[in-house]
């Protein structure tokens, strides 16, 4: 378990689901440049960044090429690791094929399942939050073709051309390889996060849970002293998670990009 512990006036941040690249590279642009600019701003004031998935709305790293694009993103971040300011990656399911590219280029870590982290004495489950709780069985299923190791490696057969295209598509396109759900308050009973953090706290506390992938900015009060946070996204709501004080709260980025 990664302990943080941040000093006065610092502040802990989280965001999700920017889906760079969506629906095209030229439409992504703007939100690019607005969520560059509120890394700009987090930059004063920030102990630890979370990045919590889907960042690309599709990423495939062959052994020695990437997609092209999000170079002010990525330079940004490298600025911000560089500087002092540690940031951990989680891999969404538009992302979920990232391998260590983010790692050896920026130093950044990346975790494929949800994580234990300690901030100032409080405990907290983050991750993504694809495939988790009940139901969703199709895209479960998917999930598994799509990271088995011999699925990816017949992919890395494709010409980047070809399969980048051909990920973008489906991306896009077929909502049970993506797993994007309405973004549509269910009630708790419904929501399947909500279930799995329910769950969870039978067996562990846990002070927070922070996830993204429902598109929703959510706070949801658990049990007196357990709290599930979503953070959103970057397409609709501009939304993230600041912790400060031992208080966890969602906010919008309203600077215009």
């Amino acid at each position: 378990m990664i302990s943080i512990h941040t000093s006065e006036n610092k502040k802990v941040y989280f965001a999700s689901d920017q889906h760079f690249g969506a629906p095209t590279s030229d439409a992504s642009f703007p939100r690019e440049q607005k969520f560059v600019a509120w890394l700009n701003e987090v930059q004063k004031d920030a102990a630890a960044v979370f990045i919590l998935g889907d960042l690309f709305d599709f990423w495939f790293e062959y052994k020695t090429v990437v997609p092209k694009g999000f170079v002010r993103v990525l330079g940004k971040l490298a600025e911000l690791k560089d500087s002092g300011i540690p940031i951990y990656f989680f891999v969404g399911n538009h992302d979920l094929w990232m391998r260590d590219y983010f790692e050896k280029e920026l130093n950044i870590p990346v975790y494929h399942s949800p994580q234990e982290f300690k901030i100032n004495n409080k405990l907290f489950l983050i991750g993504h939050g694809d495939g988790l709780g009940p139901g969703d069985k199709g895209y479960k299923r998917m999930k598994k073709v799509f990271t088995f190791p011999l699925f990816k490696w017949l992919f890395r057969w494709l010409h980047p051309d070809l399969g980048m295209r051909l990920g973008q598509y489906m991306s896009v396109k077929n909502k049970l390889i993506s797993g994007d759900e309405d973004a549509k308050f269910l009630g708790e009973d419904n929501e399947w996060l909500v279930q799995y953090c329910k769950r969870k706290l039978e067996t562990k506390h846990y002070d927070f849970f922070v996830f993204g992938h429902r598109h929703l900015p959510l706070k949801i009060q658990l049990k007196e002293n357990s709290t599930y946070i979503n953070t959103g996204d970057w397409i609709q709501y501009f939304t993230y998670a600041a912790f400060e004080n031992d208080e966890l709260t969602l906010k919008e980025y309203r600077k215009s990009s």
